[in-house]
């Protein structure tokens, strides 16, 4: 039996892709092969040495020590895409709350005293309120990946002029985007051109306050911000003082702190972008089948510290394959080859891969690897674990 341990609440979904007869899943597992966790920080946990992977159920990993992870042999894996529908849903509405004061009129409206003729002063004071539609408007997508391809979609469909930027737009990712999505030629070329920009970025250190002064004397006057990405890439400092000029108009973002709250035309939603049951269950499921796949066939996808690397599943017999986390460094799969040749083994499949300082091997043979193989690949310069499937 596989032990599972469960670091955060997660959906039964997710919970119930593991079959009960090879795994127990619960928040008190001892030893467990696998973690899965939400938001929880894990910087400073130890892990078991029986750990070998561990699912974020979402996209961001900052509260996974990602490095140390792979150090020791430990892969983790998000879930890309499976909450993009509903980020893409709460982009839609802070676009909408940065263009008519909608969060000012409620509060407005929820203070007026049921006594007086509600609807005599509704009608008096709603223009104080106003704001401006979203079509004709050009809307800058920062990051056209999952989730910024489908907000840019959708702004086509509202009937905005889009033009979108990714320095690293994958050949999927283009082809999924409308061919009413223009290309931005530079980050500059969306903070000239765009009333609306929007940010679906990762917070790198590339990326960590791209949104300054700089960057915003290239904007338009009036310019309205939507942050649902992470709270670093602006840099509170210099939006306050935009704010105060009016440079920028609104900022609505979903990443509340004590820069942001009680600010003027600041709009702080209280991190609900994936907050959804449809977006916790599907999180919950891929993460839960990313998992099966590593631990019952050793097949990587959507790793954020090892390359994904995998062989189809075909005639798969237990003990016939081993997977080996290892340092990217020459002489190491000649090393692995030549102790599974020493045992007379062949090699029916072999699938490698490297990401950064990192690799990952998988191979198959034609009949059960011995245990004392696989152990003796441990001493091979720059392995760092080894697993017999």
């Amino acid at each position: 039996m596989y032990n599972i341990k469960l670091i955060n609440k997660i959906s039964k979904a997710g919970t119930d892709v593991f079959d009960p007869d090879k795994y127990t899943v619960s928040t008190e597992a001892e030893n467990p092969v696998a973690l899965m966790v939400r938001s929880a920080k894990l910087h400073d946990m130890q892990f078991d040495k029986e750990t070998i992977a561990i699912s974020r159920a979402g996209a961001g990993v900052n509260n996974i020590p990602c490095d140390r992870c792979a150090d020791e042999g430990i892969v983790v894996f998000n879930t890309p895409g499976a909450n993009a529908n509903a980020v893409k849903e709460l982009t839609l509405a802070a676009l909408l709350l940065a263009s008519r004061d909608i969060v000012g009129g409620i509060n407005w409206a929820e203070e007026l005293d049921k006594n007086d003729e509600v609807g005599a002063k509704v009608e008096a004071g709603k223009s104080a309120f106003a704001g401006c539609e979203l079509f004709g408007k050009t809307l800058g997508v920062i990051g056209l990946g999952a989730i910024g391809g489908l907000v840019a979609n959708a702004g086509v469909r509202l009937g905005m002029k889009v033009i979108g930027y990714d320095p690293h737009l994958s050949v999927s990712a283009a082809w999924n985007l409308s061919g009413s999505v223009v290309k931005a030629d530079s980050y500059d070329d969306i903070f000239t051109k765009s009333d609306y920009i929007t940010l679906h970025i990762p917070a790198l250190p590339t990326t960590k306050g791209m949104i300054n002064a700089a960057a915003i004397a290239k904007m338009k006057d009036g310019v309205k911000l939507v942050n649902l990405a992470r709270g670093e890439l602006v840099n509170s400092a210099d939006l306050k003082v935009a704010l105060e000029s009016g440079k920028v108009a609104k900022y609505v973002t979903d990443f509340p702190s004590a820069d942001t709250v009680g600010v003027k035309n600041i709009i702080n939603i209280p991190h609900l972008g994936a907050s959804t049951e449809e977006s916790e269950e599907n999180c919950a499921v891929m993460a839960a089948a990313e998992l099966c796949d590593y631990i019952e066939y050793g097949n990587i996808k959507n790793s954020v510290n090892y390359p994904a690397v995998s062989i189809p599943i075909g005639g798969f017999k237990t003990g016939t394959r081993v997977g080996i986390c290892h340092k990217n460094i020459a002489n190491v799969i000649a090393g692995i080859t030549s102790i599974i040749s020493a045992n007379g083994l062949n090699i029916e499949h072999m699938a490698n891969g490297s990401k950064g300082e990192y690799a990952y091997t998988l191979i198959e043979t034609d009949e059960a690897i011995p245990a004392e193989a696989v152990e003796k690949m441990t001493s091979v310069e720059g392995i760092i674990k080894t697993r017999l499937i």
